[in-house]
């Protein structure tokens, strides 16, 4: 069984590495065609609907597919085909109709998406959300149909699926630059390289689905026919977990509606959030799936009376090693954010403008690196305690905290009018949501103090103190490095100027983490040491 584990930990991670990096590549072809202008910029108001289905409904991990993994991992598998045969068409017949819903109300829906887009912008994002509409019906089928394959021990294809995506935006971008060139990105092309990136998705979100069906047909699961057996067992059940499951993963979607909603006042800004989101969230999920991802099943065997020392130094370890990873990679993005997306994408259409406020917003994004990992951690010791109402309750307030601090924080005429008090622009709409990771995080502490007694907070929050100490330290060294050499502008020079002063950085880092007398420093360190030696 162990065996089987890790070769199935193996296919996944190899599957998940190949998909990152197709959206990297998506992402550097995007902003090189493209930068931050109105075809793009329009492109992530009609994306988000149709995108939030792909993801909620069609993605790993979210209710369709944990839904079917539960319930058709326990019977027998002479079942799954009808239990599936019956819920494609249960959720075909409903997805059919949201489908139709984002076509006849495509115009509505982006105004109250992004009420403060110019009316070009407007015009573009409802065609774009009109050609993108039957992904909310591919993206119900995608997550049934992958549940089911995990059920059935098929993993290799869910893990890759992001890829075709991927690969379908590459190909339609670099096939309108083919008959465009230059102008691709030109105000008067804003329509047809709207459409074209619209088109494209919707031809990924199609592969998708036809890459699981070779399987499904040799796992015997796919069956062409319409099947209303909706009083069967199993698929009460599958609608039992689905049902609640998506209520909950929809409520965290509504705080990307809302930084929609500032954002659509700010030229640019919603193209600026996706490109920063990736060079954020590329390292961070590799790292969260190697520190944590190891440590986290270890919670739900210690919840017993006994096992609460246990289970304290456990909590302590997550937490400080969040912490300790998360501190010098924040650092280094707000001590480099601009050489950063110099490197990754300043080609093409991406100007020195993009590169501006896309490292606004990297540089806010690395301000809260410790509270995405922390509060990750902290809702998982909840859920081992069996205690998923505090952390729901927290999502529930956060939502209307997101709203007061976009407000806050944004700046300049909101979209009915009022002047806000402060002016972060664009990165205020980061910085909202890294007040509410932090508020979060200490929270879900206080509550976890009330619950399990006798954490010792103040000890952990002087570590804490020592490694943010070490860390501010590292980015003033990777700053100065970076800012008092005149390093080449071409990519060489990039490289090099990023490279070594984040080897800089990291390396005064653990110095000083280590001279500090903070054991998840060592911990690290020798963790990476040794994975490298072997290798």
């Amino acid at each position: 069984m162990a065996r089987s584990l890790k070769r199935i930990a193996l296919v996944v991670t190899y599957g998940t590495l190949l998909s990152k990096l197709g959206g990297l590549v998506r992402q550097l072809v995007i902003a090189a065609a493209f930068g931050v202008g109105a075809a793009y910029d329009a492109y992530n108001y009609a994306y988000v609907l149709p995108g939030f289905l792909l993801i909620l409904l069609g993605g790993i991990n979210g209710p369709f597919h944990s839904a079917m993994v539960s319930v058709l991992s326990r019977r027998p598998k002479e079942e799954g085909a009808h239990i599936l045969s019956t819920l494609n068409t249960m959720v075909s017949a409903v997805l059919l109709l949201v489908t139709l819903i984002l076509v006849l109300a495509a115009d509505p829906l982006i105004t109250l998406v992004g009420p403060g887009l110019s009316s070009e912008l407007h015009h573009n994002a409802v065609i774009q959300l009109q050609v993108m509409a039957p992904m909310a019906l591919l993206a119900g089928l995608i997550g049934l149909g992958f549940g089911s394959l995990n059920a059935a021990d098929e993993f290799w294809i869910p893990a890759i699926s992001p890829l075709m995506s991927s690969l379908a935006l590459i190909l339609g971008v670099c096939l309108l630059w083919w008959q465009l060139g230059p102008s691709i990105a030109a105000p008067q092309s804003a329509i047809v390289g709207g459409v074209v990136l619209a088109l494209a998705t919707l031809v990924g979100a199609l592969l998708q689905w036809l890459l699981q069906l070779p399987a499904l047909v040799k796992q015997g699961l796919a069956r062409l026919q319409l099947v209303w057996d909706w009083r069967h067992p199993g698929v009460q059940e599958v609608w039992q977990v689905m049902g609640p499951a998506t209520l909950s993963s929809g409520m965290l979607q509504i705080n990307v509606f809302t930084d929609l909603f500032f954002a659509s006042g700010i030229l640019g800004a919603a193209a600026g959030l996706g490109y920063a989101n990736l060079l954020v969230q590329t390292p961070l999920g590799l790292i969260s799936n190697a520190l944590l991802v190891p440590l986290l099943p270890t919670f739900a065997r210690l919840t017993g009376p006994d096992d609460r020392p246990a289970l304290v130094a456990r909590i302590r370890q997550g937490l400080m090693l969040s912490t300790a990873s998360m501190l010098p990679l924040g650092a280094l993005f707000v001590a480099l954010g601009a050489p950063i997306v110099s490197l990754v994408y300043a080609r093409g259409a991406f100007d020195q403008q993009a590169v501006q406020l896309v490292t606004g917003l990297l540089m806010a994004y690395g301000v809260g690196m410790p509270a995405y990992l922390g509060r990750d951690v902290l809702v998982r010791v909840f859920y081992a305690l069996g205690d998923g109402t505090t952390p729901f309750r927290l999502s529930m307030a956060g939502i209307g905290m997101n709203v007061l601090f976009d407000w806050l924080l944004v700046g300049g005429p909101t979209p009915w009018g009022p002047q806000m008090p402060f002016n972060f622009g664009a990165p205020g709409l980061v910085l909202a949501t890294v007040a509410i990771n932090l508020i979060t995080c200490l929270a879900l502490l206080i509550a976890l103090q009330g619950r399990l007694k006798g954490l010792p907070l103040r000890s952990w929050a002087v570590d804490a103190l020592r490694l943010l100490l070490a860390a501010l330290l590292s980015g003033l060294a990777a700053w100065a490095l970076s800012t008092w050499i005149a390093w080449p502008l071409d990519l060489l020079g990039r490289l090099l100027q990023v490279g070594l002063s984040s080897a800089l950085g990291l390396l005064l880092f653990v110095g000083i983490g280590r001279s500090l007398g903070v054991p998840e420093v060592e911990e690290l360190t020798g963790t990476f040491t040794r994975r490298f030696s072997r290798r």
